[in-house]
């Protein structure tokens, strides 16, 4: 009888999957049109570009290792910023894509493109910089941080440089029409269920109301506790932002990004508004690092924007009902994220709030949990 592949043994996790690994994260990114959408963002391009450009004295005559180079071009930028030798390594055949890139930028002499998982291949020299766009939404899904830290022990030269040097992830009490749009849904699914129960009785003589319940559950996880992608403006931040996390992508390590605790407070800004939820998002910074600090330090932030979005945008933790709130109310937030148990690259959160009003008279505690998926 074959083993359970999410079996535990000795007290141990095992191993992930590849295969299915491959089907559910890695083969999305083989596609162009999902390269397209990420080389698209302008946020995004212009900060690797300008950490690239505006440090070229950690790429001249410098070997860089790109972890999952995607089209190749963070690998071309390093090779054009004076780099000695690009090592460009990536799971997905989109690496065949990369490679003819790099051919038609007449640098195929100085980037070689790498077809394979970072922990499988192997390299000929330790490195002296390693550039990767690994963030996924909130930073952390996908867990493709995992890979650079993977790539950072062995191949990183105890004088090496991350790029990015450092991230941070931010969450901050918002109001969203997202979230009457999501009960909305959610109770047509419901309607639409019960009219579906009563027609399968009426018609064969089948009782469903057995599974009226779990059927709720399920409609209740998708609609209203999974997190939304949305794309926040300012003025849908109705209270302080707190930095949840922070991390030096040279010293973290898999165990420091597993699981991400925080208390922290809020005090709402805005007038006589409603609380809909909290909304998440992260920075990175290119910084170098102490001994050997960038000229030009650069930041990419995702937060909420007028008009520079990102295609991560931000993830909106929904509450429902919402909560009437004004300025001056005090929010004690304790906040907790894990990975799914089923899956390493998924996150299930949950958030404890209490909520006390200007005067001091205690309004509300509030518990929920949340998936990212």
């Amino acid at each position: 009888m074959g083993s359970s592949a999410g079996a535990v043994v000795d007290g141990r996790a095992p191993p992930v999957d590849k295969g299915v690994d491959y089907a559910q994260y890695f083969c999305t990114y083989a596609f162009l049109y999902h390269q397209k959408d990420m080389l698209s963002d302008r946020v995004r391009m212009d900060a690797y570009f300008n950490a690239i450009f505006q440090n070229k004295h950690h790429f001249s005559g410098k070997t860089v290792l790109d972890v999952g180079t995607g089209s190749g071009i963070l690998a071309i930028w390093s090779a054009q910023a004076g780099a000695r030798k690009v090592y460009a390594v990536e799971a997905t055949k989109v690496a065949e894509h990369a490679r003819n890139l790099v051919k038609a930028n007449n640098l195929q002499h100085l980037v070689e493109v790498i077809e394979g998982s970072i922990e499988d291949i192997t390299l000929p020299e330790k490195v002296d910089v390693i550039i990767s766009e690994w963030m996924g939404y909130f930073l952390l899904r996908e867990s493709m941080f995992d890979s650079v830290i993977c790539a950072r022990d062995r191949w990183l030269k105890p004088t090496g440089v991350m790029y990015p040097s450092h991230a941070r992830m931010w969450i901050a009490p918002i109001w969203t029409g997202l979230l009457d749009q999501k009960l909305g849904q959610y109770h047509l699914a419901m309607d639409d269920w019960h009219n579906f129960a009563e027609e399968t009785n009426s018609y064969y003589g089948v009782d469903m109301s057995v599974l009226t319940k779990p059927f709720a559950e399920e409609q209740r996880k998708y609609y209203l506790q999974t997190s939304m992608w949305s794309d926040l403006k300012p003025n849908q931040v109705i209270g302080t932002a707190a930095v949840i996390k922070e991390i030096d992508c040279l010293t973290a390590t898999v165990a420091d990004i597993k699981e991400v605790g925080s208390k922290f407070s809020s005090s709402i800004s805005t007038e006589n508004t409603k609380l809909c939820g909290f909304g998440g998002w992260f920075d990175v910074h290119f910084r170098g690092r102490v001994e050997d600090p960038a000229g030009q330090e650069i930041e990419l932030t995702t937060a909420p924007s007028v008009d520079h979005g990102t295609h991560w945008g931000q993830q909106a933790f929904l509450l429902h009902p919402a909560l009437h709130v004004s300025k001056g109310d005090h929010l004690s937030i304790s906040f907790f994220m894990d990975r799914s148990k089923e899956n390493h690259r998924l996150m299930e959160v949950e958030v404890e709030c209490d909520i006390q009003q200007y005067s001091g008279k205690p309004l509300k505690t509030l518990k929920n949990k949340y998936y990212i998926e």
